[in-house]
């Protein structure tokens, strides 16, 4: 099949920042009282904010709301990132070498105000020409709805897409959607081996992403 477009994730993919995530849920569990167990992290990874916020004040914390733990982290994060977002090496290299190959999209689980602060502090808004946060769909991630919202948006079919993904909720929800998928595993958070099957490709970091690479897939 022709590729039409390229779809990226945000957070693990663009900035480093499921560290961050982690450090400021993991902080708000605290501060409440709560309990952060084994696999919690590896859960949130791919939530929506609805999701996570949801999974946060039933299981984790007693006495709070969804809206109450989602509007303390996200504000959080806000903070973290006035300076500047932790911006991966070659980030912006590789999103401005795809835009000149093909339209790009994203597919984030983060929320749109933070979508839209780190976009913009890095100068790369105009260069995608989709953008959905998890927020705006039934389902985060491992469900395909983000990446299947981010197709309709581009207007190409999500079988032409290609994916670029390093979570493996994500790496499941971009290939459900039956979008063709780059890995970019992250050595903190590594994907399942099942997961990582799921790719057609395995690149160790965004240099390797270049427009004759997603051809050949």
């Amino acid at each position: 099949m022709p590729l039409e477009a390229i779809v990226f994730d945000l957070d693990g993919v663009l900035i480093d920042s499921e560290p961050v995530w982690e450090e400021v849920r993991r902080g708000y569990v605290a501060s409440h009282g709560g309990r952060w167990l084994p696999d919690t992290q590896q859960r949130l990874m791919g939530m929506s904010t609805e999701e996570w916020a949801r999974y946060i004040a039933t299981d984790l914390v007693d006495g709070v709301t969804a809206e109450e733990v989602a509007y303390t982290v996200i504000d959080e994060m806000s903070q973290r990132y006035a300076e500047g977002p932790p911006l991966l090496p070659g980030a912006v290299e590789a999103v401005r070498r795809l835009a000149a190959y093909r339209p790009l999209g994203l597919a984030s689980s983060s929320p749109r105000a933070l979508i839209d602060l780190v976009l913009g502090q890095l100068r790369l808004d105009v260069l995608f020409r989709a953008a959905v946060s998890t927020e705006e769909v039934d389902a985060g991630k491992p469900a395909p709805d983000g990446y299947l919202t981010a197709a309709a948006r581009l207007g190409v079919p999500a079988e032409d897409c290609v994916a670029i993904e390093d979570s493996g909720n994500g790496l499941r929800s971009a290939h459900a959607a039956g979008m063709t998928v780059v890995a970019i595993p992250r050595e903190a958070h590594p994907p399942s081996d099942d997961a990582l099957a799921l790719a057609a490709h395995v690149a160790k970091d965004l240099d390797e992403l270049t427009p004759d690479l997603l051809a050949a897939l």
